[in-house]
């Protein structure tokens, strides 16, 4: 007896130690790996106070979303992701891809066009502005490359070298697959203006990107440049870059509006009833990119199913809608063709014209409704 206490014993002091050894290692990774970004300070959250958004010391949803999954759900969700085999879950071929030429960028001049990187990442010309949406525009959507799986497409229809100056980047909220560090790297000093939703402007200022360049938006509020308003917007989602930091900086649509023109970029979010709240405020809009990809009924709060994307698009008041969020990254359970399969059919079912270019193509405002959808995927 006395010789199985002593094994366990050791068994115990063992497992601490290994236990100890994984939380230095955490540790050092997130204070020293420049990826993880900034921190908010008590300071910087006594001035989001005002926000109605922010209660106790983090960013709440207007409903009471997203539930904290348990430490038996959460090892269930990474069981899932990690071993759970999904058929098709990434293409077997790399997606169709343009490449696009900086000259045909910088000498545009016909009217508003975006180019789609996959995922939810845009360039944006509008008003002779150049606009970058969640500008993810990496290989992997994670703090390091080993901690995820890489891009269907090996390049981008342009690299971030080749851009022209931006005038503007617009960022939804801080998680992976729409804020890089080595993007915001890349970009940081040909960027003109950065809008933000509340706090995410503590991870540029860590990478480097000048205080007066960042402008950080509560929801509802408006900014302009240069006849442009950009209006940050609500979405349904959460935040956080590493496991202490959840909830600590906002998350965002956008409204993009000319004097004639009106786009909505909805980021990451659940089905609510903000779509029908920024529709009735702001809609009816020409073009809505809406999410559509990453969903499982495991958060079925924070991410839409495609039927709801198409709903989305009837709420907005949308002329034409197009499912992002998709296309890039597998970071969910389903085929990656599942989403523009189903929102395609319920888009039809709605009567909501869709458009679904290939990665890289140029998408003219004036052309869109006329755009037929051809099944590249």
């Amino acid at each position: 007896m006395k010789k199985l206490i002593k094994i366990l014993k050791r068994m115990l002091l063992s497992i601490g130690i290994l236990i100890a050894l994984l939380v230095v290692a955490y540790l050092a990774f997130v204070n020293f790996y420049p990826s993880f970004g900034g921190d908010v300070s008590e300071e910087r959250q006594k001035q989001y106070a005002y926000s109605p958004q922010f209660k106790d010391g983090t960013f709440k949803n207007t409903k009471d979303v997203p539930k904290e999954a348990s430490f038996g759900e959460m090892l269930s969700i990474a069981r899932k992701f990690f071993f759970q085999k999904v058929e098709n879950g990434r293409p077997e071929m790399e997606p169709p891809l343009h490449k696009v030429d900086s000259l045909e960028i910088v000498s545009q001049t016909r009217g508003t066009q975006l180019i789609w990187f996959g995922h939810s990442a845009f360039l944006l010309q509008m008003s002779g502005k150049n606009i970058l949406i969640d500008p993810m525009l990496g290989a992997v959507p994670a703090p390091h490359p080993l901690l995820g799986a890489n891009r269907f497409n090996k390049e981008l229809p342009i690299a971030i070298e080749k851009l022209p100056k931006i005038d503007a980047v617009l960022i939804s909220h801080d998680h992976y697959d729409h804020l890089d560090y080595e993007s915001i790297k890349k970009l940081k000093d040909k960027v003109d203006r950065f809008y933000v939703p509340l706090g995410v402007g503590v991870h540029l200022e860590a990478w480097g990107v000048a205080k007066d360049k960042i402008e950080e938006l509560d929801w509802w509020k408006e900014t302009s440049l240069d006849g442009l308003d950009f209006v940050c917007t609500p979405a349904q989602h959460f935040s956080g870059r590493k496991m202490n930091n959840g909830q600590s900086t906002l998350w965002a649509s956008w409204v993009i509006k000319s004097e004639t023109e009106r786009i909505f970029f909805s980021g990451d979010s659940g089905y609510s009833t903000h779509f029908k709240e920024i529709g009735e405020a702001y809609g009816p809009f020409d073009f809505a990119m809406l999410e559509c990809g990453q969903y499982n009924k495991m958060w079925p709060d924070i991410h839409m199913f495609p039927e709801e994307t198409a709903q989305a698009g009837i709420d907005l008041r949308a002329a034409t809608i197009m499912p992002i969020h998709w296309g890039g990254f597998k970071l969910a359970l389903h085929s990656w063709t599942d989403p523009i399969e189903r929102v395609t059919k319920k888009a039809k079912s709605l009567g909501i014209p869709l458009i679904a270019p290939e990665i890289g193509s140029m998408i003219e405002l004036d052309l869109i409704k006329n755009q037929e959808v051809k099944q590249w995927w």
